[in-house]
Order: C-alpha cells, then structure tokens, then sequence
C-alpha cells in the first residue's frame, strides 16, 4: 500500500508541475519597425554583388600591398585603361587591386601582355569564394 501512495503522490507532482508551467505561460508580441534608408541600402548592395561575378571569371592583380598606395595604382589604372573595370580587395593586412573580368582564360591573357607594359608583376588569377 506504501508504494502505490509514493507513485501517486509522483505521479500528482509531475502533472501539477506542467499544468502550472501552462497556466502561468505568456504570450507577447513584437513588433519590427525598420527605418526605410535600411531597405534602400539593401536593395543597392544587391544591385552591387549581382554585378560582381568572383567566382567563374578570370581577374589580373596589378598589386599587392598598402591601402594608400593600392588607391593611388587603381586611380591611375582607371585613368590609363578606361575600358576595365577594377577594386580593392582586402586580404588581412594586405590589399590587392585586381582589375578585369574575363570569362576566358585566352582573353585574360592577351589583356595581361599589354597590361605588362605599365605594371610589370601583374598576374592572372581565378579568385575562389
């Protein structure tokens, strides 16, 4: 008769346990007001990355190095071939001017030879993510 009394008794402490943890649950809502600048920034990083093809084109490192001087050798690349596009990408600590995107790798080529003229430790590269 003893046992039955302790399992009952476990049995009523467990079921009053979670009826009460139900009867005294909450329920709330939340509301997410979202300034419209932030919408509008987003939708132009958007227009910006869809631009931007990394992995299947081929690029040509024009160089390697410091921030300031990474500025000063994309402002004159753009100046002198206004026909390429190029960026800086940050690789920690350095950064890298790569200009081009070429879906060949023939094309990319021919386009490093002349670039070799001005900017003689130019090379090819196919970036990965």
């Amino acid at each position: 008769m003893r046992i039955l009394k302790i399992n009952a008794l476990k049995i009523a402490a467990v079921f009053l346990t979670f009826y009460s943890l139900e009867s005294t649950a909450q329920q709330q809502e939340n509301t997410i007001s979202q300034d419209p600048k932030f919408e509008q920034l987003l939708n132009e990083k958007r227009k910006l990355n869809s631009n931007i093809d990394i992995n299947d084109r081929y690029k040509i490192q024009i160089y390697y190095g410091e921030n300031s001087n990474a500025r000063k050798t994309l402002a004159e690349f753009k100046k002198e071939y206004e026909d390429l596009d190029g960026t800086i990408i940050f690789e920690s600590p350095t950064y890298k001017v790569w200009v081009g995107s070429f879906k060949s790798r023939i094309e990319a080529e021919r386009q490093l030879i002349k670039i070799k003229d001005k900017y003689p430790y130019a090379l090819l590269i196919k970036p990965s993510k």
